[in-house]
């Protein structure tokens, strides 16, 4: 087997029809997928890039995980106000 061949073929998405919802094992890898990032449910970056720390006066974009993805949330004003956005989705 190459360096990144997978021994098991099958898709993890793919369920088979036999098995039980409650069964979390088997679950597993949907459920991964499905956590959001160790950033959290929401984040912000600056609008032109860069280190979030520098230039804390200028825009944050607002991004927000809905279980697939990051999604835009809004624009905040600047760090402080990011960071009470941030906040309020723990």
């Amino acid at each position: 087997m190459g360096k990144h061949s997978r021994p098991d073929p099958r898709n993890e998405s793919e369920l088979p029809d036999d098995v039980d919802p409650a069964d979390e094992a088997l679950l597993y890898p949907y459920i991964r997928r499905r956590r959001p990032p160790l950033a959290g449910r929401r984040i912000h970056h600056p609008i032109n890039g860069g280190a979030s720390h520098v230039r804390p006066d200028e825009a944050r974009l607002l991004l927000e995980w809905d279980g697939f993805a990051y999604q835009p949330g809004g624009v905040a004003v600047s760090l402080a106000e990011a960071h009470k956005w941030a906040s309020k989705g723990v």
